[in-house]
């Protein structure tokens, strides 16, 4: 039935509305959920907590089931919860699972699955670029929770021919990123004539990947006709320093102060270039946005929501 809705659940935060509004201007129907009720530039969210299983399956006999579902409802990051590791469990590993649940039973045709390269953890020495057939060993309890959703999807696909798949996403920034981001940290001190100072990073890489090339991710594994795997990297296709970043933030935002000392970020994992030739292949994408281009557009919104 294709005039059935898709579902978008986390439709209040930064990925989630990002592909509601993708899909919406595309011109396909979409329910948008969240924990509480609200809008979003004009569009409306309804109340759809991912752990509240009998409101998800009143919403799908309400709308008539659902196309598909694209979940990114749940704690966005290791520094989300991080006092709370009960808390991120039933969030983003029973949350997964009511999903998939209610994907067999209303036998929606299919559902992607917001996970992140933290299911990786550190990846070994020696491997570049990391293909998604790399053992997941995660290092927080929020990568544990996106590895077992991603077990979850495999588990549901084999045992009950549910269709998932799994997106591992690299550190996402852009318009509305209300968690801790440090582009966005550095735009804000640059613009405001503050100087930017953090005790790590110069040297530590990391993958970003603007919001809008994930939602493009997103409606692309949607509608992917043959993905040969569950599993798919995807980030925006540069592997660069934290210091990298902030000689980029200096050249948009002129005479900006930004020092950051050697070292690891406490709260990220060591990882090396990831393989994206899969994601290319099976679901047609390639990141669009550089980073260059994507911290300018950021900047850009930064600079209008404070005007």
């Amino acid at each position: 039935m294709p005039d059935r809705p898709i579902l978008v659940t986390g439709a209040q935060g930064l990925i989630g509305n990002a592909a509601r509004a993708a899909l919406e201007d595309a011109g396909r129907p979409v329910v948008a959920v969240d924990r509480e009720a609200g809008e979003v530039a004009g569009r409306p969210v309804l109340a759809g907590d991912v752990t509240a299983v009998h409101r998800l399956h009143a919403l799908a006999v309400e709308h008539g089931g659902f196309d598909g579902i694209l979940h990114c409802g749940a704690f966005s990051g290791p520094m989300v919860a991080a006092d709370d590791p009960a808390a991120m469990v039933a969030v983003n590993i029973t949350g997964t699972a009511n999903m998939l649940e209610l994907a067999r039973i209303h036998r929606v045709r299919r559902l992607v699955f917001c996970s992140s390269v933290s299911a990786y953890g550190d990846t070994p020495d020696g491997l570049d670029p990391v293909p998604e057939a790399t053992p997941l060993h995660p290092t927080s309890v929020y990568g544990a929770s996106k590895a077992a959703g991603e077990a979850l999807v495999d588990g549901y696909a084999a045992q009950f021919g549910v269709d998932g798949l799994a997106l591992r996403i690299g550190w996402v920034y852009g318009p509305r990123r209300a968690t801790a981001c440090a582009i966005r940290d550095m735009l804000q001190h640059a613009r405001a004539g503050q100087p930017f100072h953090l005790p790590f990073g110069a040297d530590h890489h990391r993958q970003y990947v603007h919001v809008d090339d994930v939602a493009r991710a997103l409606v692309l594994a949607l509608d992917a006709e043959r993905p040969g795997q569950r599993a798919y990297n995807i980030n925006g296709g540069s592997r660069v320093t934290l210091g990298e970043i902030a000689g980029l933030v200096g050249r948009i935002v002129p005479g900006a102060s930004l020092t950051l000392e050697p070292g690891p970020d406490p709260l990220d994992d060591r990882q090396a270039q990831f393989d994206l030739r899969a994601a290319e292949r099976d679901l047609g994408f390639r990141p669009a946005i550089g980073l260059d281009e994507g911290i300018r557009r950021y900047a850009a919104w930064l600079a209008g929501t404070a005007a």
